[in-house]
């Protein structure tokens, strides 16, 4: 237990290390070059120099680069702070209360598409693996290839088109596109979700059915499950007690790899099903130019995607316990 603390210890420590680097090079990114440039982006390219001057004053951009680096570090230390992200250069509302309103949905199609595609890549892996050549195995591998072809944004379209709009025209209303929220109730929250979930899982379900399938084959020609069978245990535990589980670890890898990919799905995912989540906000922010929105988009990606590989990390070495000493 004590070697399992001090390497989550260690991944937190490393978590916090990328974080403060990837704040840091998106800051120069932004503010590192001409501040006139920055100021153009704002006021607009007919802008007369005075007003320039005006944007570039009012900003703090005339200040010598280190220290808005210092203010803008300052600022995310004291993250419990209303303007820790600093304010949109177009709304003047504070980043940190924008972010704070679009999350909840973006959170919302993630965890639910996660969920959804691990029970089902999984699931039919598991059983592909148990059953190698059936109908079952051979059903699933076209399925995977078709789940492989298909784009995000076609098979969004492709869900309004066949379900959404037939179950409308026909007064079945539950299913909808748009956002409620949990407040509202859970039936309705889950009639808005179950869409985007389907379209954000397919494609990651198909790719964890096949990962999940090799691996476990490849568990099951190893030496100790032989053993285990030939100690008379059955074949239901033998395959889930010690097959599923070290088959488990490569996918529990890919997992974290994947997290970092999937904000870029997710984006398509609330574009289609008209979804007001960090991807609308993201887009708008990059056609207005508006740096602290999207600097603040950036930062919580990464946040997002750090959390995520520390708990994919502790999974990991939970399933194999030399992760811990390594």
């Amino acid at each position: 237990m004590l070697g399992f603390i001090r390497f989550l210890i260690r991944r937190i420590i490393g978590g916090i290390v990328v974080l403060w680097i990837v704040d840091s090079l998106t800051f120069f990114l932004f503010f590192s070059r001409p501040v006139i440039l920055v100021a153009r982006e704002l006021a607009g390219r007919t802008a007369t120099p005075q007003v320039l001057q005006e944007v570039v004053r009012n900003l703090g951009l005339n200040q010598p680069i280190m220290v808005q680096y210092w203010r803008f570090f300052d600022r995310l230390i004291h993250f419990w702070r209303s303007d820790a992200l600093g304010e949109s250069f177009f709304s003047q509302e504070s980043v940190k209360t924008l972010l704070a309103q679009d999350l909840p949905i973006t959170a919302s199609v993630v965890v639910g598409g996660v969920v959804l595609w691990l029970i089902v890549g999984l699931g039919v892996g598991i059983i592909s693996a148990t059953r190698p050549r059936s109908l079952f195995d051979r059903l699933s591998t076209v399925g995977v290839l078709a789940g492989l072809s298909m784009p995000v944004f076609v098979l969004g379209e492709l869900l309004i088109l066949l379900v959404f709009l037939p179950l409308n025209e026909n007064g079945v209303t539950w299913i909808a596109t748009g956002y409620v929220g949990l407040s509202q109730g859970i039936v309705p929250w889950l009639g808005h979700m179950i869409l985007p979930w389907i379209t954000l899982a397919t494609v990651q379900a198909a790719i964890y059915t096949r990962l999940s399938r090799g691996s476990l084959l490849d568990t099951l020609g190893e030496d100790y499950i032989r053993t285990a069978r030939a100690k008379g245990l059955s074949e239901r535990r033998v395959i889930y007690r010690h097959g599923v589980r070290a088959a488990l670890t490569p996918v529990v890898s890919q997992l974290g790899v994947d997290i970092g990919a999937l904000l870029g799905g997710v984006i398509v995912v609330e574009e289609v099903f008209s979804l007001p989540g960090l991807g609308a906000q993201s887009v708008t922010a990059i056609d207005n130019g508006d740096l602290p929105v999207i600097i603040g988009f950036v930062l919580v990606a990464a946040a997002f995607v750090v959390i995520a590989n520390i708990i994919v990390d502790a999974a990991y070495a939970l399933l194999d316990p030399r992760v811990r000493i390594s």
